[in-house]
């Protein structure tokens, strides 16, 4: 059975966790944001890894391949449409697909992560 999403507690994380995908360099400033909309949010820190692997991650991880990926931002309209179709479309094959590549492509955003938790558990205390 489907996870049953709500999509407007939703955004908010996808929209923060598509800093990741960007061609740039995050600075802390932005880490503090993504931490502040986790902390926003109803869902853990551990929920929200899991919501980028299964929901970002697939629609994302494309462009931190491309020779001149999006560095500006995502369009959001674009990115919410993006996410619910692939969820949409997601099968027991496609989990699998994406379970190989995360396991192939997360090192591409392993420092971002451990940065993101740190600034996570400070604004935290």
């Amino acid at each position: 059975m489907k996870e049953l999403i709500n999509i407007e507690e939703r955004k908010p994380i996808w929209i923060a966790l598509s800093e990741f995908y960007l061609d740039t360099e995050l600075q802390e400033l932005d880490f503090r944001y993504i931490a502040s909309k986790i902390m926003e949010s109803p869902y853990s820190l551990n929920k929200v890894k899991e919501i980028n692997k299964y929901e970002v991650f697939p629609v994302l991880q494309p462009n931190l391949l491309d020779v001149a990926g999006v560095w500006a931002g995502f369009d959001e309209d674009w990115l919410v449409e993006n996410i619910k179709n692939s969820l949409e479309k997601r099968s027991v094959i496609k989990k699998l697909k994406i379970e190989s590549s995360y396991l192939t492509y997360k090192w591409m955003c392993k420092d971002y992560w451990e940065k993101l938790e740190k600034t996570y558990n400070q604004l935290k205390k």
